[in-house]
């Protein structure tokens, strides 16, 4: 199992694993999550990482089918300015390989947001710490298990 799953059966959280086989060619791995799991790709999001000006890293969910506001996560955690993280910190901070970074069980509890949007769903796909395997549950158990604010992040 991953760090991720490991922390939602301690937390004794509601939760469904979906696997596939992934396709090291696939563009976008979140696209390829929800299209192989027969799933709209509005109910799938990923997780990315911003860092701020002040190189504090900030963790971003957002559907596979859009993309990161940087501007709006700036708003939503006070701070000026942010840009993605590079992959080598990201991968590191958390202890997951880009393509299965997850929010649940990081390495490092950092500050996260999940988009708005999420909130419309019974329940989201998340990535459960590793291509290929997608973690189902709803987005309160996800807000609950990461400490998450809720924003208008996603575009």
């Amino acid at each position: 199992m991953t760090p991720a799953i490991d922390l939602l059966k301690k937390a004794r959280a509601e939760f469904r694993v979906h696997s596939y086989i992934h396709d090291p060619k696939s563009a976008s791995y979140g696209l390829e999550a929800a299209e192989k799991l027969g799933l709209p790709p509005e109910q799938v999001y990923k997780t990315l990482l911003a860092s701020t000006e002040k190189g504090e890293l900030l963790v971003a969910v957002v559907p596979v089918a859009g993309s990161l506001d940087l501007k709006a996560l700036a708003s939503a955690a006070g701070v000026k300015k942010v840009d993605m993280a590079d992959l080598g910190v990201a991968q590191r901070s958390t202890g997951y390989l880009v393509g299965g970074i997850s929010p649940l069980g990081q390495k490092k509890r950092l500050r996260t947001f999940i988009d708005e949007s999420a909130r419309t769903f019974p329940s989201i796909f998340v990535s459960a710490g590793r291509r290929g395997l997608e973690v189902e549950l709803a987005v309160q158990v996800l807000a609950e298990h990461t400490r998450a604010s809720f924003a208008a992040i996603g575009r």
